[in-house]
């Protein structure tokens, strides 16, 4: 992650392994690529639904073949499995005994057309954009005086990760807020996530994904917005922040970044700690210290080989593996889950996502998000990038690593808002959708209007 790397392999493994919003339409990508179909739409005769435009924003919704949902249980069933661990913990990967009870519960009684229909009731949309399709969830409030809101997902999360808060965000006074602080709410799946369109050609980094929203957002009529994220959509919200279209009026990350130079120098050469460190800088230097060591394993084979892990494709219990290696903590509160003691995310939750991805055959083409961003990333995953814009801070105890005020204060110029939460992890808006929908509405709230 550092900047000063040398080499662009060396770069590469530094910038992006520190990571790691009804008629129904035929997506051409799924369709070219084996995919799940979904069935053909209706125009009648709207305007904006004319799919000879190229900017068309056309309806989707999406049915998974039954066909298809009976193959995935032949293969959890049919899985060739290892044998365990040689240890008692879970410092050799993801534990035996918990991939089997998930693979179990996966094969008989987890049910894809729960999630899918709550897909299905939400209004969703493709669009092309720079010669690639788009998907988003798109729910407006009532409330006409919403402030349009961008929410964009991370590996290895999609739009799933975000359904919890789309209501309490649209609709907040039903969950205990005021109608002032509502919001409309897009949700777009990254480039080869999901439903949206599977790269062909390199180059659909960063960058490119931060213009891509704010074409987005412009091209559904918002003349001002904010934007969320975290993982990958906090990279996506600091890099347009740093691109500030005049459009953007702020930006909230839980995952911020936030690291001086100087620890992140350290932290990628494995050289002992700055002296003079607070309680809360050497909190944030010890989780991104172990990190560093012992987390990277994942980032490191997408960010250089992805096109290696045809396994993911081709076995859903491997792939279940893969996704629920992501970082310690998170393991650690979905493996309680999957054993019976659910804290913000179940079983269902867990298979929903994963299962996403089986149907969307997007293991390998979301991996080379990695690899894209390693080519052209100057700065790691979490260095200062130089955000002028307002930002607001919510920082999870059990994120990879919790952001100091005094690291977020220097690193954020302009600053409008830091809270330190008592409770979640890598996945906010999954794990903890109260906690983030109140951390949303404070920290975009000096923002707005007065109405």
């Amino acid at each position: 992650m550092s900047s000063n790397s040398s080499s662009p392999t060396r770069r590469s493994v530094l910038a992006a392994s520190a990571a790691a919003g009804a008629v129904i339409l035929l997506p051409t990508h799924l369709a070219a690529q084996g995919g799940a179909r979904p069935s053909q739409p209706s125009n009648q005769g709207d305007p904006q639904m004319d799919m000879t435009k190229a900017d068309a924003i056309r309806p989707f919704t999406f049915h998974a073949p039954q066909a298809e949902l009976d193959d995935l249980r032949q293969r959890i069933k049919a899985t060739k499995w290892p044998e365990r661990e040689t240890v008692n913990d879970e410092t050799q990967g993801v534990q035996f005994a918990t991939t089997q009870k998930l693979a179990r519960y996966w094969g008989t009684d987890y049910d894809w057309r729960k999630v899918e229909a709550r897909l299905n009731a939400l209004p969703q949309f493709i669009t092309n954009i720079d010669g690639l399709d788009i998907h988003f969830i798109h729910v407006r409030s009532k409330n006409p005086n919403a402030l349009p809101l961008i929410v964009t997902h991370g590996w290895p999360g999609s739009i799933i990760e975000q359904l919890k808060i789309i209501d309490p965000l649209t609709n907040p006074t039903a969950h205990g807020a005021s109608a002032s602080d509502a919001f409309d709410i897009v949700i777009p799946s990254l480039p080869g996530y999901g439903f949206s369109g599977k790269p062909t050609t390199t180059g659909w980094d960063v960058p490119r994904i931060a213009r891509t929203w704010v074409t987005l957002m412009k091209r559904l009529g918002y003349t001002r917005f904010v934007a969320a994220g975290g993982d990958w959509g906090a990279q996506v919200v600091d890099e347009m922040g740093v691109q500030a279209p005049s459009e953007l009026l702020g930006i909230h990350t839980n995952m911020p970044g936030t690291v001086p130079a100087d620890i992140s120098k350290a932290l990628n050469f494995h050289e002992p700690a700055p002296t003079g460190l607070s309680a809360e800088e050497r909190n944030a230097w010890d989780q991104l210290d172990f990190f560093y060591k012992k987390g990277l394993g994942y980032a490191n084979e997408m960010a250089l080989r992805p096109q290696t892990l045809y396994g993911l494709a081709d076995s859903p219990v491997g792939l279940a593996a893969w996704i629920l290696d992501h970082d310690a903590s998170s393991y650690a509160m979905i493996a309680r889950a999957i054993d019976g003691q659910p804290e913000g995310l179940t079983p269902d939750d867990i298979l929903d996502n994963i299962t996403l991805y089986w149907l969307t055959n997007t293991a390998v083409s979301s991996a080379r998000l990695y690899w894209d961003h390693g080519v052209t990333a100057k700065k790691g995953f979490f260095d200062v990038k130089g955000v002028a814009i307002p930002v607001a801070v919510s920082a999870f105890p059990s994120e990879i690593y919790t952001a100091p005020r005094s690291w977020a204060e220097k690193a954020y110029p302009k600053l409008i808002h830091y809270n330190k939460l008592p409770k979640g992890t890598h996945f906010a808006a999954w794990e903890q959708p109260q906690f983030y929908s109140e951390e949303v509405r404070a920290g975009f709230r000096p923002l707005r209007k007065p109405t």
